[in-house]
């Protein structure tokens, strides 16, 4: 049997250039969402920032 695990989630709203936006938009095409995508990046940069920590 497979294990469910839920995770609680917050919502953050947050500005970004045009320019910006756009892009996320166009990801969109390749079927990952805007928030799907600022999640990994921010999970990569914490877990990059913590093993460059003595």
């Amino acid at each position: 049997m497979k294990e469910v695990i839920q995770v609680r989630m917050k919502r953050l709203n947050i500005q970004l250039p045009a320019q910006l936006k756009a892009k996320l938009d166009a990801l969109r095409k390749e079927g990952i969402s805007a928030s799907g995508f600022i999640r990994n990046l921010l999970e990569r940069e914490f877990k990059r920032r913590k093993e460059l920590r003595p």
